[in-house]
């Protein structure tokens, strides 16, 4: 017969207890707490910046254009909303109308042009091939350029008997030589085949860089079903390409709503005071820094502000919503 073991209470085999007290564990309250403290230790130098260089001047620029302020000490004249609406208000002028249609014509024209032009380029270039790397440097040269040099060097080219006339008679092709950056019913195409030669670049390289996310193997499962080249970027390709085709029209909407640099460059001011060529953002600085009308410049970069930031939620909302909700989505999964 073997021993009787002796019973075991369950406190005995429980393990000791360190000395001291327990070790106090952060309740909910204070756990929310500390994740404030560190989202706002996180974004407060952010939002103080961008508070202090976007939202305080946007501010100030809605209070002066509220005034008639020569731009010496603080305004005074109150003058309301004459600034955008009265008889020589900002919508009366006929010379900003011209600029606010010639931004819209610049709007289409690079969604129209620049987006099938690049999205071309980028399925040919996507294929391997001999000088693959030599056609896309040439085509993103362009878009390193500074606007200011891109501006000089065709106001250079489209002079009067200068290189482009030149070249179009030596093709034979003299009959269609104008004033191009004179003629007040060419010089806004010009612009917009300039802008073109400029921003096709960064529209390749954007779509390059989303076709190289593209799986290789729905082209390859598309090929061995029968589907041809055509077949394959029409139903595979640029469907999967959409979302990069999305945040490009935006980026393309936002650029030619603040358009600046080239058309200011390129075009004379007496074309521009006619409204051939000037944009809103154009007419601004014109008529704020040059002819000294710092309140109704202010009104200017308001009305320009308001246009561009519809304009982006709207396209946010009715463009690119997809695109986020489907991310949200995904990440909640």
């Amino acid at each position: 017969m073997t021993a009787t073991q002796p019973s075991v209470s369950l406190a005995d085999r429980a393990p000791a207890r360190p000395a001291g007290p327990r070790p106090r564990v952060p309740g909910r309250a204070a756990r929310t707490r500390r994740k404030w403290y560190e989202i706002i230790g996180l974004t407060g130098p952010a939002l103080l910046v961008f508070t202090l260089f976007v939202l305080v001047p946007i501010g100030f620029a809605v209070y002066y254009s509220l005034y008639r302020w020569h731009g010496y000490g603080w305004p005074t004249e109150f003058v309301g909303l004459d600034n955008y609406f009265g008889p020589l208000g900002a919508f009366r002028d006929p010379i900003f109308r011209d600029g606010l249609r010639n931004n819209f014509i610049v709007l289409v024209g690079s969604l129209a042009v620049q987006g099938p032009l690049a999205l071309g380029i980028a399925l040919l270039l996507n294929r391997r091939f001999r000088g693959r790397a030599v056609f896309r440097l040439l085509v993103f040269v362009p878009y390193v350029l500074a606007e200011v040099t891109v501006g000089i060097m065709w106001q250079l080219i489209l002079q009067p008997d200068s290189a482009a006339d030149s070249f179009l008679r030596s093709i034979g092709l003299g009959g269609l030589v104008t004033g191009w950056l004179a003629n007040l019913n060419v010089v806004l195409w010009t612009m917009l085949f300039v802008l073109t030669w400029k921003y096709t670049g960064f529209a390749l390289i954007l779509f390059l860089a989303g076709l190289a996310n593209i799986p290789d193997e729905l082209t390859e499962a598309a090929a061995i079903d029968g589907a041809s080249w055509w077949q394959i970027q029409r139903h595979v390709t640029i469907p999967l390409l959409g979302p990069t085709i999305r945040i490009w029209m935006f980026l393309s909407m936002i650029g030619s709503l603040q358009l600046f640099d080239i058309p200011w460059v390129t075009s004379q001011a007496s074309v521009r005071s006619l409204g051939a060529s000037n944009t809103m953002a154009t007419y601004m600085v014109e008529e704020g820094f040059n002819q000294r009308l710092w309140s109704y410049g202010n009104t200017v970069a308001v009305i320009l502000f308001v246009i561009s930031f519809v304009a982006a939620l709207l396209f946010q909302r009715f463009v690119l919503r997809r695109d986020v909700d489907g991310a949200l989505t995904r990440r909640a999964n």
